[in-house]
């Protein structure tokens, strides 16, 4: 491995923030071992720092860009200019990355994927994929933060903040980090997965050298590419979700969403102030299954909301058994600090919060064991989480680890390790796991 250092080349256009910008991310690079030189010829690479507020600085930025590009070729781009990235992709789309203004980590990531720092024993103790608690073989893939609706049982916005999505690129890196580090399985999650990247305009990325959208469908289709299960949690049910249900019909992403529906009746959805209240929630999921028969739908509910009659619960319940939902949690309303439902009037009294809860788990429970008995006799490929002395634990890919159920592989006859993958035949279900056998040969 050659010693010596990566050179990067800097422009810096515009006004004293701009310039602040700057040093900010050159303080970094710096830091990490990167000489700043003062020539094209003599960068690795070249990093534009852009002004966009009036006309003559966006064609002075579009200028710099270009000269870069033709005496280096290996250009990042960041600044002001970089929140219209469509103005700088169409007159330079070679430009390896496009960045808005004070993205100071996303500069630093891009930088780091195209030209790596040199690996110092003494500050690199941290191995690629980063420092994980889950076990070796699935990784959670945080995309984004925060949530920009008002749910009246939540506080997670006045906690988290409102939306705030990481670039398509920087999520891309991670993920492909983790894949080549020997996971088998993504599991993206955020507090509103499917509202991805409206925060950014859906701004392009680059990943692998090509433009990819801040979208939801754009990210599971990008995902889908690695090679890796890739699992879809806590998806609201907005329109859009339509376009990843075929890339789940073709193997791309997992047959899996994991939507929290919350609730069956539109007037307590309203009193919750769920986003997608007013959706026909049960005609989408007709369609989903139509496109998708193997579609595992997941979800979580609340019993006992403020103002909950005995008539909505019913609802809730006709909901749920023509939903016939694969993977079912409830919980009981408990007041929050600071949530806008403790004010709700009419409270539901503890008891009858614990009886609507059996009775709702009852009825979940009975689905959940007819839609696993429909699948002995299926030949499946599972993910190997632990062995013990009874044989192994998988899970297939109706299965989130540690909320859905397990596939338990009795003396599979051949030694498996977690992480593995196997090839099962289901030869029993009960009403949440499923009991499997290797294939032979």
């Amino acid at each position: 491995m050659s010693s010596t250092p990566p050179r990067i080349g800097f422009v810096s256009l515009g006004c004293p923030k701009a310039l602040v910008d700057s040093e900010r991310i050159l303080t970094r690079l710096r830091a990490e071992g990167y000489d700043v030189v003062g020539t094209y010829e003599d960068a690795n690479l070249v990093v534009v720092n852009t002004c966009g507020f009036i006309d003559d600085a966006i064609h002075e930025s579009l200028e710099a860009i270009g000269e870069a590009v033709a005496r280096n070729g290996k250009v990042i781009v960041t600044g002001c200019l970089g929140a219209r990235p469509e103005t700088i992709t169409d007159r330079h789309p070679s430009v390896l990355k496009v960045t808005g203004a004070h993205a100071y980590e996303e500069v630093v990531a891009a930088v780091h994927e195209q030209l790596p720092p040199l690996h110092d024993p003494f500050v690199d103790l941290v191995p690629p994929q980063g420092i994980r608690l889950t076990p070796r073989h699935y990784a959670y893939l945080k995309i984004s933060e925060g949530c920009n609706h008002r749910c009246t049982f939540c506080i997670i916005p006045s906690m988290r903040g409102d939306l705030a999505s990481r670039p398509i690129g920087e999520v891309m890196l991670e993920a492909e980090r983790l894949v080549k580090a020997g996971v088998k399985e993504l599991l993206v999650i955020s507090q509103d997965t499917s509202a991805y990247g409206s925060d950014l305009r859906y701004a392009t990325g680059f990943w692998g050298g090509k433009p990819v959208k801040a979208r939801f469908a754009d990210l599971a289709r990008s995902l889908g590419s690695l090679g890796a299960w890739v699992r879809l949690h806590y998806v609201y049910p907005y329109p859009h979700v339509d376009e990843v249900i075929p890339l789940m019909a073709e193997g791309k992403v997992l047959p899996y969403l994991d939507i929290p529906f919350q609730h069956g009746s539109p007037r307590v959805l309203k009193l919750m102030k769920r986003p997608a209240h007013a959706e026909n929630t049960l005609e989408r999921i007709r369609r989903w299954r139509e496109t998708c028969p193997d579609l595992t739908l997941r979800s979580t509910f609340i019993v006992g909301f403020p103002g909950e009659t005995d008539a909505d619960f019913d609802l809730l319940l006709d909901w749920l058994r023509e939903a016939r939902l694969d993977r079912v949690g409830c919980f009981k309303y408990s007041p929050v600090e600071g949530a806008a439902a403790n004010a709700l009037p009419d409270p539901v009294p503890e008891a009858l919060k614990q009886e609507r809860l059996d009775r709702f788990m009852r009825l979940a429970a009975s689905i959940s064991a007819d839609k696993l008995a429909a699948k002995v006799g299926r030949r499946m490929q599972v993910l190997v989480d632990h062995v013990d002395a009874d044989g192994a634990v998988a899970r297939s890919a109706a299965d989130a680890p540690e909320i859905d159920g397990i596939v338990r592989i009795a003396k599979p006859g051949r030694k498996l390790n977690a992480g593995d993958w196997a090839h099962v035949d289901i030869v029993g279900a009960d009403a949440y796991d499923l009991q499997a056998r290797m294939v032979r040969g």
